[in-house]
């Protein structure tokens, strides 16, 4: 089972990716925040293999939640996503730690295939 941190300040954003995510037989959500200053600490408390990050957020972005994250939680895995895809954002994201960036209108299933090469370290 790949336990998913999902880390968007949008609601129904996150929500709906949550939603996407339950329907899949091998993952589990198991932590849901709104800022990128609280990700550590949901990834202490829940112990994902994988955090999903929205860009921007409140608090600290994405990019720099990735980073903390692999400083102080280095067995979780990131996986950056944004609605822009722009380049400066990927290889930012790369230089924090992220394994995947997933442009945000790529298909649904999209979305579980990250969040398993992700897990598996690709």
């Amino acid at each position: 089972m790949i336990r998913v941190l999902l880390a968007d300040d949008q609601r129904l954003v996150r929500g709906a990716l949550a939603a996407l995510l339950s329907l899949e037989d091998d993952i589990e959500v198991v932590a849901e925040v709104g800022r990128g200053d609280e990700v550590v600490t949901a990834a202490r408390r829940a112990g994902p293999d994988v955090a999903l990050l929205d860009v921007e957020m409140p608090g600290l972005d994405g990019i720099a939640a990735a980073a903390a994250l692999r400083a102080e939680v280095p067995a979780v895995r990131v996986a950056i996503l944004t609605t822009f895809g722009r380049p400066g954002y990927l290889r930012r994201a790369m230089e924090a730690g992220a394994l995947g960036f997933l442009v945000k209108d790529a298909p649904t299933e999209d979305l579980a295939a990250a969040s398993r090469r992700v897990a598996a370290g690709e």
